[in-house]
């Protein structure tokens, strides 16, 4: 893939949710649930209020009485951790959880648990929950491994014959050897997460529980687990997932939340969760909460914004005809997000063929480039120009920078105007397809996006006679089948 930057003057520039249907029986229940937390001041004050309140009890006056209390107040406040949550996951649902840290997840997931009790609203779980929450959670470091798998188990449970039928299973899936008959004191993290893990999925759980606790394992194990869970989710066992990655959300899940502050911000599709969640990550600190709430509001104006997004980006100048046979107007993503500007604006987004012409149905293995604008409203210091294809799903296929392929641009001053282009071969099966377009720049010291694009133009590869795909990317894989003699 080829990366084509062109700078021009500013005179001659041209003007520039579908959630899961509801199971009869849900799995997990809440209703307006939440969870409180009292935070004493410092450790005297823990001593002075109940002084205070038990004064107040016995006042002689009420003035006395509302100046105690008024006291007693001051000494502590309230936090909420989980703030009148209501969710429904129907059995069989793998749910993604998001969102920054300290936004309520692993105290949601507590509770759930029944770790921790709510201080109001309902809470019901049907069947039986295994739960990764903290690594080696529910292990006692003095026992061996084999002694924290015959407790984990009974907790959950099982009896001892039944431990015993699947102790070889458990530690076959956690690859630890002859560290099972030791401590687990003298384990590594990765040990103790594979045991953990293990325990957890062979118990035959009806809701399976994992709060980011896979990334802690290698590759190699993260894949077998990923492989597990999909076969759990083939048994009816529903899971809820936490990660701060999107890749394994958009992959496993049905479904994604998203929680910010203990409250429930948004209960949609994995992707657009996902592009939510990276929009609010990348806005400014001081409009990050105001953004988050305009995305997450009505359907509607996030349409609407959607639409005006497309008539500023999909512009383009006079000499770029479309190709009618190969370009379908209507093709345009709904999912459309734009971060606020750090300092750039993107615009004119197109996918180009060989000879020029615009277009979005494309062949499979035809060479094509994708071509953006992008104007300076400030100036800006390490500047990349990024794009990246997408499935329909929201799962990274690939993508490129103008770096390391072309050092980054030391500074570009305010009023700077480029063109960006990529050049690359389609080669992926047919299907619709999603593009994101990005400029990356050190804004106040440290690295971040001048602007971003999400699914700013969606492409279809056309289908071939004859061709049944078996995969999404097209591997130039030439097959050859030659019949021996007997």
């Amino acid at each position: 893939m080829s990366v084509i930057l062109k700078e021009f003057s500013a005179g001659g520039m041209e003007p520039c949710r579908a959630q899961a249907d509801r199971a009869p029986t849900a799995a997990v229940e809440l209703h307006g649930l939440r969870k409180t937390y009292r935070i004493w001041k410092d450790e005297r004050a823990r001593l002075r209020e109940p002084l205070f309140r038990a004064g107040a009890c016995i006042a002689p006056t009420k003035a006395l009485r509302g100046s105690l209390l008024r006291c007693a107040s001051a000494q502590v406040r309230d936090f909420t951790a989980v703030d009148d949550i209501s969710l429904s996951v129907p059995k069989g649902q793998c749910l993604g959880i998001v969102g920054r840290n300290g936004s309520g997840k692993s105290t949601l997931l507590q509770l759930i648990c029944g770790i921790l009790k709510p201080s109001s609203g309902s809470l019901k779980v049907r069947g039986r929950v295994a739960a990764l929450l903290e690594l080696g959670s529910g292990f006692n470091p003095e026992f061996t491994g084999r002694e924290n798998v015959f407790l984990n188990a009974s907790i959950m449970g099982l009896s001892q014959d039944e431990v015993r039928a699947r102790f070889d299973e458990i530690v076959l899936f956690a690859d630890i050897g002859d560290f099972v008959e030791q401590p687990v004191k003298t384990y590594s993290s990765g040990m103790m997460l594979r045991l953990a893990f293990a325990v957890q999925i062979l118990v035959s759980p009806d809701v399976l529980i994992v709060d980011e606790a896979l990334s802690v394992g290698d590759e190699p194990f993260q894949r077998k687990c990923f492989a597990r869970l999909e076969r759990l989710r083939e048994q009816g066992v529903t899971v809820l997932f936490v990660s701060h990655d999107m890749t394994p959300i958009l992959n496993l899940c049905d479904r994604a939340i998203l929680l910010h502050r203990g409250r429930l911000m948004l209960d949609s599709t994995p992707k657009e969760v996902a592009s939510v969640y990276q929009r609010f990550n990348h806005a400014p600190a001081d409009r990050a909460d105001a953004l988050l709430e305009e995305l997450c509001s009505a359907s509607a104006r996030s349409s609407a914004e959607s639409d005006s997004v497309h008539e500023s980006t999909i512009e383009r100048s006079g000499k770029e005809a479309a190709h009618s046979e190969f370009f379908e107007p209507e093709l345009l993503p709904e999912s459309t997000q734009v971060y606020d500007s750090l300092g750039a604006t993107i615009s004119d987004i197109r996918i180009l063929d060989e000879d020029g012409f615009r277009v979005n149905h494309l062949k499979r293995r035809g060479i094509y480039r994708y071509c953006y604008r992008v104007s300076f409203e400030r100036g800006c210091q390490g500047v990349n120009f990024a794009m990246l294809i997408k499935s329909i799903m929201g799962v990274e296929l690939g993508g490129a920078r103008s770096f390391p392929a072309y050092k980054p641009i030391a500074n570009v001053g305010a009023g700077s105007c480029f063109d960006v282009s990529f050049r690359f071969q389609c080669n992926l099966t047919q299907g619709v397809y999603c593009m994101n377009a990005g400029v990356e720049a050190e804004i106040d010291g440290r690295p971040s996006y001048a602007c971003r694009v999400l699914d700013a133009l969606m492409f279809r590869v056309r289908p071939e006679q004859d061709m049944l795909p078996t995969v999404t990317v097209d591997f130039l894989i030439e097959p050859s089948v030659q019949a021996l003699e007997k």
